[in-house]
């Protein structure tokens, strides 16, 4: 057709090349003929906090180690069909958690133990307390669960122990939990969507849930930029961005070259990048901001509406620090990693008996697993602050590439010196509590800090329904996994909806993946053809 008569490419400007920047620039990528997609980020690598280092593999048995996002749900179905479009399969595993350290506090899913016994009718009481929180949803729904707790006067021993390290560990919320929504807690056990476990009202996790492990990290994400680069994409790492002007008719941007370090003892290997260009302003029809709710109002500055500073303004971060080691004596000190007869409860069933049986056993390596007690997620409470706790990983234990290292299905667990630890110390405000002086500095592989958002009752009532005021206005789009719950699968699906908004489609593969997506964005309007709210729903 005459050059006159080609419809125009809108120019799309992407800051932030974390599951939610790839996910936009990759769903826009499939309409060449319709948008010209920059994506930017300070960093030299995509894929933001999903990173993966490398490790001495006759040491350790496996030559890499993911270090920030390390597995998920099965529910994780964009997550999953992302990795399966590069080749790159997630592998299944049956989990198995620690929680507390010594007798007075310790609970597991694999065996029962005398906490559980100790709590059995508050273990009750909480399962009829769901189905108040499901019922009455507006009001107790988003509640803090530390009110809740309260209000149906469960023990303070119970909730430290048992409800705040379950949702800590698995929801992310870390030492925030006691003001996270009471929602979060129920729609752990009986959402499709979101639920882990089985509500058992003699041990409340009777089951070993099937979990995801990711795929080499690293190799997927650059896979990924290698793609969206052969579709035309263009990918700017080592850049800093600028936000000159921006209104209804669109963005002008201007970029600079970003001078980056590493927070970690090993660097992550660096994407090939476009070279950079000199200074100087570039305009776009539209802007999709993919980094942390507080950088992107810093980034925008004075240019930030009202709206937009309440909204952005509102989210919560902390400073979170893992250290990733091999020094089995501190990881044994601080956790509960082998069983112990004092630490099971009495096999007064049938199934009580068959768990202890199963825990007895020597660990040994399974395709999903482990036969025998080995553990994977850990918790364990300060004793100088009770509802605050410390986290952990035996990442041998989780993550499939070292069970593949092992060979055939029943070889013995290697040596725990052999194994790779995580240990997380969560909010730097209250590094005085932490216990990381005590890792052998010879043992430590990597250490590398977060920026963590965390879930307050407030960020449900602030940020999650405020997000319509701001989205879309100004030419500029927000994705990212604050927006919602943090996790790589909202991280991903904020950003395909991100890309929607802007006329790309999506494509459904998936039922149950189609059913979130429609979710996490709601009412749109065939007729118009917009949506009429923008508004993301959670409850």
């Amino acid at each position: 057709m005459p050059s006159g008569d080609r419809p125009h490419r809108r120019k799309v400007a992407i800051i932030g090349a974390g599951a939610a920047g790839m996910s936009c620039a990759s769903t826009l990528a499939k309409h060449p003929d319709r948008f010209e997609i920059s994506l930017f980020d300070v960093a030299s690598y995509t894929g933001g906090q999903a990173t993966s280092i490398p490790l001495d593999e006759g040491r350790y048995g496996a030559s890499w180690l993911n270090d920030g996002v390390q597995g998920g749900s099965g529910i994780f179905r964009h997550t999953l069909n992302f990795f399966r479009q590069y080749g790159h399969d997630p592998h299944e595993v049956q989990l198995q958690v620690s929680f507390g350290k010594g007798a007075r506090s310790f609970f597991t899913n694999v065996f029962p133990s005398p906490l559980v016994d100790q709590y059995a009718a508050e273990i009750q009481k909480l399962g009829r307390v769901l189905t108040w929180i499901k019922r009455l949803m507006p009001i107790l729904g988003v509640m803090p669960i530390k009110v809740i707790l309260r209000l149906f006067r469960f023990s303070r021993q119970f909730t430290n122990t048992m409800v705040l390290p379950l949702m800590a560990l698995f929801l992310g919320t870390g030492n925030q939990t006691p003001n996270v929504s009471s929602v979060l807690l129920e729609r752990l056990f009986d959402d499709p969507q979101m639920r882990l476990w089985d509500y058992d009202p003699d041990t409340l996790l009777p089951n070993q849930p099937t979990m995801v492990t990711f795929p080499n990290l690293g190799d997927f994400y650059r896979d990924w930029t290698g793609d969206l680069r052969s579709k035309g994409a263009h990918i700017r790492l080592n850049t800093r961005v600028e936000i000159l002007h921006r209104d209804s008719h669109g963005v002008t941007l201007q970029t600079h070259s970003a001078t980056t370090t590493t927070t970690t003892t090993t660097a992550e290997p660096s994407e090939p990048s476009e070279p950079a260009d000199p200074p100087r302003p570039e305009k776009f029809d539209d802007l999709v901001i993919c980094i942390p709710a507080d950088e992107a109002k810093s980034l925008l500055g004075g240019l930030a509406t009202w709206r937009e500073n309440y909204v952005l303004g509102g989210v919560r971060f902390f400073d979170d620090l893992t250290i990733t080691h091999s020094d089995s004596t501190y990881f044994n000190r601080i956790f509960e990693t082998r069983f112990k007869p004092d630490l099971c409860a009495e096999g007064t069933t049938q199934a009580r008996k068959d768990q202890i049986a199963f825990a007895k056993q020597q660990p040994r390596s399974r395709r999903d697993g482990w036969d025998g007690f080995a553990p994977m997620y850990y918790t364990h409470s300060y004793s100088a602050a009770p509802d605050k706790i410390e986290m952990g990983f035996d990442c041998t234990n989780y993550q499939h590439q070292f069970r593949e290292g092992l060979g055939e299905d029943g070889a013995l667990a290697p040596e725990p010196d052999r194994h790779v630890y995580q240990t997380i110390f969560l909010d730097q405000r209250q590094k005085e509590l932490w216990s990381w002086e005590g890792i052998d500095e010879s043992k430590i592989i990597a250490k590398k800090w977060w920026h963590q958002f965390g879930h307050c009752w407030q960020h449900y009532m602030r940020v999650v329904p405020g997000m319509m005021f701001i989205n879309g206005k100004n030419r500029t789009l927000y994705a990212g996994a604050w927006t919602m719950v943090n996790m790589h699968e909202i991280a991903c699906i904020s950003g395909i909806a991100a890309a929607y908004r802007l006329g790309a489609d999506y494509d459904p593969f998936d039922a149950f993946a189609e059913d979130c997506f429609a979710k996490y964005l709601l009412d749109w309007d065939d007729d118009a053809k917009h949506w009429r709210n923008n508004t993301y729903i959670y409850m």
